[in-house]
């Protein structure tokens, strides 16, 4: 299955990519697709995920064709 991953701001910058395209070869989750895309590193602590611009948690199972996006967490004041 292809899925394509974007990454934005800061995490944009810390791992040198906006984007990513790969195929994966059983069922995976977002969890899985960041492990894929960083070479392993560890996710951020906080970090928002979104599955077809859908905020979603790091365990739900991607399918075929889906774009995963993940966003570091938001502050202001």
């Amino acid at each position: 299955m292809s899925i394509n991953v974007r990454f934005f701001a800061s995490l944009r910058e810390s791992l040198g990519k906006a984007e990513d395209s790969f195929e994966l070869d059983s069922t995976n989750t977002v969890k899985d697709v960041w492990s894929r895309s960083t070479e392993g590193a560890d996710m951020p602590v906080n970090t928002l995920c979104s599955v077809n611009l859908e905020y979603v948690d790091p365990e739900h199972t991607v399918k075929d064709g889906d774009e995963v996006a993940f966003f570091p967490p938001v502050t202001g004041g």
